[in-house]
């Protein structure tokens, strides 16, 4: 089976947990207004002892259409990779996505005083998903394609700053550095999980 067979197939274990993500963040909009400075990632209170921000900074949102943008992309990740890892490992990449995010929030955008959103661990999902499919012996024209045009992003993020067309559809500014922190993570997970095996390893 080619990889692109492989992507049109479907199999409903796979969308179980990008259906939960999507629920958890969609939960998490659903939420009051007020609720949202006392969740988002604040570096003077996450210092001051409030770490539920470290986590909850990345799953609320500024307002629709910065939810519609991060949804899309778990949509995306989970059509391209939701078969290369079981749910127990995706959780592991969420969760060093998540951290790495963070160390790289409070060790190195010191001028940086707030954040939300989930698309810097979105970022390190992807990450993850390209590890698979790069330490298999099946890479073929989609895994280069999709792996350079992830590649081409977070160079131009890091080089001209956000994409034009994202950064002009938020009322925020986008903190591209978060990407590439959580891009970190994901493929540093990707890497550990997929060691030793030809395919992810089990957990």
């Amino acid at each position: 089976m080619t990889k692109l067979q492989r992507l049109l197939s479907f199999h409903s274990a796979v969308a179980v947990f990008p259906v939960v993500l999507v629920a958890v963040l969609l939960a998490f909009q659903g939420l009051s207004a007020g609720a949202l400075p006392v969740l988002r990632y604040e570096r003077s209170a996450v210092l001051a002892g409030e770490a539920w921000r470290l986590v909850t900074g990345h799953l609320v949102h500024a307002d629709l259409v910065h939810l519609g943008w991060n949804v899309l992309g778990v949509l995306i990740v989970a059509f391209l990779f939701a078969r290369d890892y079981s749910w127990q490992q995706w959780l592991v990449i969420l969760a060093v996505s998540t951290v790495t995010t963070d160390l790289g929030f409070l060790l190195l955008e010191p001028q940086l005083e707030w954040y939300v959103g989930f698309s810097g661990v979105l970022h390190g999902l992807m990450a993850a998903g390209l590890v698979a499919w790069l330490r298999t012996e099946s890479r073929d024209a989609v895994t280069w394609i999709v792996t350079g045009l992830f590649a081409a992003k977070l160079a131009w993020e890091h080089f001209a700053g956000p994409l034009p067309f994202t950064a002009a559809s938020l009322d925020l500014p986008v903190v591209h550095e978060a990407h590439t922190y959580g891009a970190i993570g994901g493929g540093l997970a990707g890497l550990w999980l997929t060691r030793r095996t030809a395919g992810p390893a089990s957990l």
